[in-house]
């Protein structure tokens, strides 16, 4: 049976009880992320690839360069 997860919520959440958030959950091995809206469906991941993703997305790499 899976343990259960205590989620949080981005600090960029509008803090209503809107489903407009990005949630967080992790174990010692694995980080859960979800979008709140759709709470059944939950992404996977390491700390090292999530890194490289925030890493990536700070610096501008993903902007359309239009």
């Amino acid at each position: 049976m899976p343990q259960p997860r205590h989620w949080q919520r981005s600090s960029f959440s509008d803090g209503s009880d809107g489903d407009t958030c990005v949630e967080l959950a992790a174990t010692q091995a694995t980080l859960y992320l979800r979008e709140s809206d759709s709470p059944d469906t939950e992404l996977t991941t390491t700390t090292a690839p999530l890194a490289h993703l925030l890493h990536g997305v700070k610096s501008g790499l993903f902007l359309n360069p239009e």
